[in-house]
């Protein structure tokens, strides 16, 4: 684990430090949360929500909103636990199958600054660098549609996990995700 947050911390341009023995990794105290930052993911979750989304204008404002997020990953201003969460939801929303890593790599860092929501968006931007890259999903977070097509979760590896697991990242299990793919199929003909 310790690798994965030290590798997670280069990534995203994060100070680190190993001890001399190089046996451990000391990420740098949290700070106070980033108000710009906040901001940020305040407006890519209200781009979302209501009944009629313009999404040519959410893409551009996504684009703009991961621009301004990497210039303060670059200069060193995010630190809280609160910033490399927002910071993984306003990744998550890219073009780029990088930047569904680099997400992930935030929301693993957001986990290790205290942040333990932040499993469910870990698992959730792995779930997408996956398909991006033309994998099958493990966590089952991600639910598709193409065309008039029915929803799915395809493709989506259900046997590399456990629901336990699942469960600890706050992803629901199969069961319950079954329940969804029937919503969804309901609610969004």
């Amino acid at each position: 684990m310790r690798l994965v947050i030290f590798i997670a911390a280069l990534f995203c341009g994060v100070p680190v430090s190993a001890d001399p023995g190089g046996r451990t990794v000391e990420l740098s105290q949290p700070h106070l949360t980033n108000g710009e930052m906040t901001a940020m993911f305040d407006a890519d979750q209200s781009a979302r929500a209501g009944p009629k989304i313009d999404w040519v204008a959410v893409r551009d404002a996504d684009r703009n909103r991961r621009v301004r997020t990497q210039a303060l990953l670059d200069a060193g201003q995010l630190n809280s636990g609160d910033d490399f969460y927002h910071a993984a939801f306003v990744f998550q929303h890219g073009d780029l199958s990088e930047d569904c890593l680099k997400a992930h790599a935030l929301a693993v860092i957001a986990a290790a600054r205290g942040k333990p929501e932040a499993t469910w968006i870990a698992a959730a931007t792995l779930d997408r660098y996956l398909q991006r890259i033309g994998q099958p999903q493990i966590y089952g977070t991600q639910y598709l549609r193409h065309g008039e097509n029915e929803w799915t979760q395809e493709p989506y590896r259900r046997d590399l996990l456990s629901d336990p697991l699942r469960e600890a990242t706050g992803v629901p299990p199969i069961e319950r995700q079954k329940d969804r793919l029937k919503d969804l199929a309901n609610k969004l003909p």
